[in-house]
């Protein structure tokens, strides 16, 4: 057996700079493999689905209709303010024998509690005081569409709507937010 010429090597001798350094590196190894594990294996749970939307005819309206009963003429449903759920929007006004009775326009969501509660209006977009009738309405692009029949003074005739005004309403901020284009024509 033939002895080495370099007796000495410094990698021969293990200092304990070297077992701290060598424990430091393994741990450092270790770490990072727990940092890029894969996650816990399961199914994922899908985002909850949207509640259907409210029920127009289980709400209760701000209608003076002295003893006659409302009348839901029209309803829409949709997405008014993003947060995945559709609201209800109904044009609403007293029954009346003859003629036109004014509508308002009403936003619901769903009632408190569990169960299914009743719809509950949580905006007036537009009064029956207002003395105006709704047509062409719609729910679309998250707004609220409609025209508004009304009257340019009290002499007009309760038949013969004078005006029409195209009404657009957006949540933004919190509120209802209008915009009308006006119709300067007769109708």
């Amino acid at each position: 057996m033939q002895t080495s010429a370099v007796t000495d090597l410094a990698h021969t001798h293990a200092r304990p700079v070297h077992w701290l350094a060598t424990a430091t590196a393994m741990a450092g190894v270790v770490a990072l493999a727990g940092l890029i594990q894969p996650g816990p294996a399961g199914a994922t749970a899908a985002p909850p689905a949207p509640r259907p939307a409210p029920d127009a005819t289980t709400a209760h309206y701000p209608l003076q209709c002295g003893g006659a009963p409302s009348k839901i003429a029209q309803k829409a449903t949709g997405d008014l303010d993003g947060d995945g759920n559709p609201e209800t929007v109904a044009v609403v006004h007293c029954e009346a024998g003859s003629g036109t009775p004014p509508s308002g326009i009403y936003v619901l969501t769903h009632g408190k509690g569990t169960g299914t509660p009743a719809a509950r209006v949580v905006a007036t977009l537009v009064e029956p005081a207002q003395q105006k009738n709704v047509t062409g309405f719609a729910i679309r692009d998250g707004a609220v569409r409609a025209t508004l029949l009304g009257y340019s003074s009290p002499d007009v005739p309760t038949c013969c709507p004078d005006q029409s005004e195209q009404v657009t309403w957006r949540w933004r901020a919190g509120t209802f937010v209008r915009t009308a284009q006006d119709q300067a024509r007769a109708v």
